[in-house]
């Protein structure tokens, strides 16, 4: 029997933290997704690629020439799941780049067009509650992103430590947005802005 785990983390390079350390534990490229907010433009669709994953403000790959080709081989290793990255547009929420095996369903979803597809995806799909699935949409929405891992009943345990390492304390983070003035999931909400993303980032460092 397996069971599905979906974690809320803050940006890309916390996300992939989480998803190398999930690879290191034993799960497969395709037991993984992950979905990251590109409120902020920073996924180079031509390469496929998040140039600057550590959110320094450089282009990690003209860092790894400098280097010796370090940070390179970093990115060389997210190649098994991120090899499948597109991008898609989610009403609510915004700009999303996604890989692994949840996308089929929130992009059938998306199509659906109806109010709550994609709560519905991530209630029946992702493991979350539907109140779970309204923070991970918003925490999406502003900037962050969310990483699902399908394991085995008897290893939950142990993927779970691991994926809250780095993780969003979902409920903390449901009673700030709910101080800020907001109470759901809205289908008709506007994308954040890339200097709205760096604000709310800012918040959580």
């Amino acid at each position: 029997m397996t069971v599905t785990i979906s974690r809320l983390y803050n940006n890309y390079a916390d996300a992939r933290t989480a998803v190398s350390a999930l690879e290191t534990a034993g799960l497969k490229h395709s037991d993984i997704s992950i979905l990251v907010s590109n409120a902020d433009k920073s996924y180079d669709e031509k390469t496929k690629t998040f140039p600057d994953r550590d959110l320094d403000g450089n282009d990690d790959r003209a860092q790894g020439a400098a280097t010796g080709g370090s940070v390179g081989a970093a990115v060389g290793g997210t190649a098994g799941l991120l090899a499948g990255l597109g991008l898609m547009a989610i009403p609510g929420v915004g700009p999303v780049v996604a890989a692994g095996w949840l996308v089929a369903t929130l992009t059938g979803a998306v199509a659906g067009g109806a109010t709550g597809g994609v709560i519905g995806a991530l209630t029946q799909q992702a493991g979350l509650t539907k109140e779970e699935a309204e923070v991970y949409s918003e925490g999406l929405r502003r900037g962050g992103a969310v990483v699902s891992a399908r394991v085995a009943d008897a290893d939950a345990a142990k993927y779970q430590a691991v994926m809250d390492r780095s993780a969003v304390h979902i409920q903390d983070r449901a009673a700030v947005y709910r101080k800020a003035g907001w109470s759901s999931y809205d289908p008709k909400a506007q994308p954040y802005t890339t200097d709205e993303v760096t604000k709310e980032r800012s918040l959580y460092r």
